[in-house]
């Protein structure tokens, strides 16, 4: 990428919000799914008790802002039905041009050094092991939790900002309401960007297998 020392990492603007979510369709269109639905939980983020603004980033280049990472509240519940908070991320989005160039990875670095220091002690994200093993993310069942089903789930993983974080809260994890999507008010908000094309792709069908593994 030219002139990747002029990447900037910044607090993402109000002013920003629409401009962002374009970028998130872009970012994912056809990549999981045809189509793509991850702007329209963006969106839904914005108006959330568990949108964590102060862990809401963006990657500009050259004045150009190329990517975006967001964290919401979520918790762990045990068997007791004791509540433990943690945080997640996502979606994680680079503009297509852009990506498999270092800008996500930047943003998934830069972000989780700024939780650690705003106290936040661990993170339980849903995604690729492949991708995400070499930030510290290890398979959620070692630390004995599970999907909200109480499955443990190979694309369930947690990472410890506080050492020994995760190991005191073995349990369910319940991500936040913002990532369910009506399909009626996703309808409405998806009229009003440009119609694109959807499509079968090869990276759908991995996805299809990674988030059917549980056990």
């Amino acid at each position: 990428m030219a002139g990747k020392v002029d990447l900037l990492i910044r607090n993402e603007r109000k002013n920003e919000y629409r401009a962002v979510e374009e970028l998130t369709r872009e970012a994912f269109w056809n990549l999981y799914v045809p189509g793509c639905s991850e702007h329209f939980c963006l969106y839904n983020m914005r108006g959330s008790n568990d949108f964590i603004p102060e862990l809401d980033f963006v990657a500009e280049l050259n004045g150009k802002v190329i990517g975006n990472i967001v964290y919401t509240r979520g918790k762990v519940i045990d068997n007791a039905g004791k509540t433990y908070e943690v945080i997640s991320f996502g979606p994680v989005s680079v503009l297509p041009a852009y990506q498999k160039q270092g800008v996500g990875s930047a943003l998934i670095k830069y972000s989780l050094d700024k939780a650690k220091s705003l106290g936040f002690t661990a993170v339980l994200i849903y995604g690729d092991p492949r991708y995400y093993h070499r930030f510290g993310f290890r398979c959620a069942e070692r630390y004995d939790i599970s999907n909200s089903e109480g499955k443990f789930a190979v694309a369930l993983m947690g990472l410890e900002l506080l050492p020994g974080a995760l190991r005191e809260m073995s349990g369910r994890f319940i991500e936040s309401e913002v990532y369910k999507i009506n399909e009626n008010d996703f309808l409405k908000y998806e009229n009003t960007f440009p119609p694109k094309d959807k499509a079968v792709t090869e990276s759908q069908a991995e996805f299809k297998i990674l988030v059917s593994l549980f056990y």
